[in-house]
């Protein structure tokens, strides 16, 4: 194994709406096996597709490219077309052929720019709709049953359309009382509660979502010592892995975050990442920061680094290439997200973003 291959392990985001010289030069050296998109790449369709081409031409493997597309306002897409609803406005909706109708439509829509894995479908359970915690209107159930209904059919049309899922925030973020992005919260569950929620859903939707991600959150349950799920090997390894079984790609968390950043170094961070199970390490706002991360992971036990590779290989071979671009595609697609908005929401109502939906924190910000 060269140890340029260890980039396979970085999720990197990208500076801007088009590659620069410098830019461009690290990506060609460090080769992040995968890249994620934020409203700060966005300008127009066919930007944003040039742009995607880009990374795919200087990635010497076919690169995971991803993006946070779940409707409301985590649709980084709405800042150049419609806005789907969001997870939340569906259920309430109560017709899963709509939620199916927006798992296909996403799927179709990001086939067309490029990319091969969406962020989602969000499989916590709201316990409070209000709760500031980030993942307001985000949800899409207030129990076991309604998440698994609604979220598996999101994630069955989009996943029929050759986009990749991931499944996120496990174990369950839902009981969190902060904002991971500012700071690593204490999730006060018993082992008992998780079994009977946040692992139910979990546990019935494994075998059907691609990839997991890690969250941010400290669980005393299975930490006595403040400890990050994302960098806990009793999570990610002992009960992701070992105990529910899963056995597609897991991936961390933004290692941006407040949560993360305040309480460790860059290299700490990638260590343990890489030792609790992770096989790909988020690296979203940093982007300099993937040079010392590549440099941290040479310095790991090779049976680490090499489970994690052939992790993200065999993800790697389901990949779906992107479909013929045109903005004429574009523009009809878009119309089929302001048709399913207005199904959604109503005329009214789908002519004017909620007071949630404006509401942005440090998630929707990039």
């Amino acid at each position: 194994m060269k140890s340029d291959s260890l980039g396979q392990l970085i999720m990197t985001g990208v500076p801007g709406k088009e590659l620069d010289v410098e830019t461009a030069k690290l990506f060609r050296k460090v080769q992040p096996g995968a890249f994620i998109l934020f409203g700060r790449n966005i300008e127009s369709a066919p930007q944003l597709r040039k742009l995607i081409d880009d990374l795919r031409d200087l990635s010497e493997v076919e690169p995971i490219i991803t993006i946070d597309q779940e409707g409301g306002r985590v649709s980084r897409l709405r800042l150049i077309g419609n806005e789907p609803p969001n997870a939340q406005q569906l259920r309430e909706k109560g017709d899963v052929d709509l939620i199916k109708r927006h798992g296909d439509i996403t799927g179709r829509l990001l086939r067309l720019f490029g990319f091969n894995l969406d962020l989602c479908p969000v499989l916590d359970i709201s316990f409070d709709d209000d709760a500031d915690n980030s993942l307001r209107g985000r949800c899409y159930g207030k129990n076991v049953d309604e998440v698994v209904r609604n979220a598996g059919a999101f994630n069955a049309a989009m996943r029929k359309q050759g986009i990749a899922s991931c499944g996120k925030h496990f174990p369950g973020y839902s009981a969190a009382t902060i904002d991971a992005h500012e700071e690593l919260p204490k999730i006060d569950r018993t082992r008992d509660q998780l079994d009977r929620n946040e692992l139910a859903v979990f546990r019935a939707l494994l075998r059907k979502i691609d990839s997991m991600m890690v969250c941010h959150g400290w669980y005393p349950v299975f930490e006595p010592k403040k400890t990050p799920a994302s960098l806990s090997r009793r999570v990610v390894t002992d009960l992701l892995r070992k105990e529910i079984h899963f056995e597609g790609l897991i991936m961390t968390d933004d290692l941006d975050m407040g949560a993360i950043v305040n309480e460790y170094s860059i290299e700490e961070t990638i260590r343990l990442a890489i030792e609790a199970g992770n096989d790909v390490a988020m690296i979203c706002h940093r982007v300099s920061e993937i040079e010392t991360a590549h440099r941290a992971m040479e310095k790991l036990p090779r049976p680490q680094l090499d489970r994690a590779l052939s992790s993200v290989a065999r993800f790697k071979r389901n990949l779906a290439p992107p479909h013929k671009f045109s903005e004429d595609a574009f523009r009809k697609i878009d119309n089929e997200i302001w048709e399913l908005r207005v199904a959604v929401l109503g005329e009214k109502r789908a002519k004017e973003r909620s007071a949630e939906d404006g509401k942005r924190s440090p998630v929707e910000m990039y």
